[in-house]
């Protein structure tokens, strides 16, 4: 592509970017926590049926993928979780097709009182946007929006299909994603737009969620040794646990990439709850917990490690011995992938980025879940998690930068002219 073109599609970003950033925030305001994702991609529907894209909307059925080695094991109602896909179509289909991908779901805001602005009312102040969602990831999501709008502002379109993904469940399964995939969409490249520090992807870990449901021995607060705390027990595992991601942390040497990091596995407890009663010995205790693994790591033999840790820690104890605790498995139960080097998708994008940034592109390991794994894993398609630079991800006062916002979307539409070609407007 001349640099006169290349410019003119950036100058058009630029110009469409007002727009862009009115529909992100109002992306934002709809509050798509799991379960509640149907608004947000009521609106997606709308913006993309009537830029006049092929449109297809379902809610993921679990009979369809649960077979599929990436499947993740899922204990909530699916009737919400709704997926939505507009589709392009070229006069003459001369250029290599491409998936733009992005998830609406978002995660929960916690206590309201601890954000300095409320999570679903975006805000601006200076170069940040402001609201849960709005860096991971409804900017990406709508930056692949507004690519496409920059070309066609030109009167220019890609010259090859195009898909535009808008999926749930990225944040707890990936079972957005594999359902898309599962449906017969597939393409010769994908992008996905996640809040990644203008920088892309090259390799992301594996991540199994599960519970651990502990039983103790109720007895009134004034016999309690008599009893078994089913809380203290649970406080037991969870050093074990630790123990257990030191001993995978001190293996990163072996997986490629992931050398130099100082702590790629993080096993978090992320919620705990237990007994009914505070004078009570609590009976119960359940434990969520996240954990990570390794590219190349089959989840089931991650888990049955994990089992075996719990199982060994609950021998040396004197009740949990007799009792030991359950393991269920409820979300994440995913491989991490990495993405080779040197493909024709890669050489474009570090083209495009340093049109749109002047600067070269670099790569990075996340310790963090992608879905870019159900593209590389499973359909042998070069997947590039590439995106703006955020702040408080998954916290209070989550923001993203509109410069990188821009730069990235810039990035992404001259990706596409180059990667499918242009045609003329019909």
């Amino acid at each position: 592509m001349d640099s006169k073109l290349s410019s003119r599609i950036l100058d058009a970003v630029a110009d469409g970017f007002e727009s862009q950033l009115d529909f992100t925030m109002d992306l934002m305001r709809q509050p798509s926590v799991r379960g509640q994702e149907n608004g947000a991609q009521s609106l997606m529907y709308t913006a993309l049926e009537s830029r006049g894209y092929q449109m297809d909307r379902w809610a993921i059925d679990i009979g369809e993928i649960e077979a599929h080695p990436g499947f993740s094991p899922v204990k909530v109602d699916y009737s919400n979780a709704i997926n939505v896909v507009g589709t392009h179509v070229p006069e003459q289909n001369l250029g290599r097709s491409l998936i733009l991908n992005g998830h609406v779901d978002v995660v929960p805001t916690g206590p309201l009182d601890m954000w300095t602005r409320p999570p679903f009312e975006p805000s601006i102040e200076g170069d940040w946007l402001y609201g849960r969602g709005g860096a991971d990831m409804k900017a990406g999501l709508c930056a692949n929006i507004f690519a496409l709008d920059a070309l066609r502002s030109l009167d220019l379109q890609p010259a090859a299909d195009v898909f535009l993904q808008s999926v749930t469940e990225e944040e707890c399964t990936g079972n957005g994603a594999l359902s898309a995939l599962v449906r017969g969409y597939r393409a010769d490249a994908a992008i996905i737009p996640e809040p990644e520090e203008d920088m892309l992807v090259r390799a992301n870990v594996g991540v199994i969620w599960f519970q651990v449901h502990v039983r103790g021995r109720p007895v009134h607060v004034r016999e309690a040794g008599e009893g078994a705390n089913a809380i203290e027990a649970a406080y037991r595992l969870i050093g074990s646990l630790k123990e257990l991601e030191a001993k995978w942390n001190a293996r990163r040497g072996d997986f490629r990439y992931f050398e130099d990091l100082d702590h790629p596995i993080n096993f978090n407890v992320g919620k705990i709850a237990g007994g009914d009663w505070a004078s009570s010995v609590p009976a119960w205790c359940t434990l969520d917990v996240r954990a990570a693994i390794y590219p190349g790591v089959d989840p089931r033999d991650a888990a049955r490690e994990i089992e075996e840790c719990l199982e060994l820690s609950s021998r040396e104890d004197p009740f949990l011995s007799d009792n030991p605790p359950t393991v269920e498995y409820n979300g994440f139960f995913s491989r991490g992938y990495v993405l080779e080097e040197g493909s024709d998708a890669e050489k474009i994008l570090s083209q495009a980025h340093a049109v749109s940034f002047g600067s070269s592109l670099e790569s990075f390991v996340t310790p963090g879940y992608l879905d870019g794994r159900v593209f590389v894993l499973y359909d042998d398609c070069p997947c590039l998690v590439y995106g703006p630079v955020s702040k408080d991800i998954h916290a209070f006062d989550e923001r993203v930068s509109l410069a990188s916002v821009q730069r990235i979307t810039g990035t992404i539409a001259l990706f596409i002219a180059n990667w499918c070609g242009l045609e003329k407007l019909s």
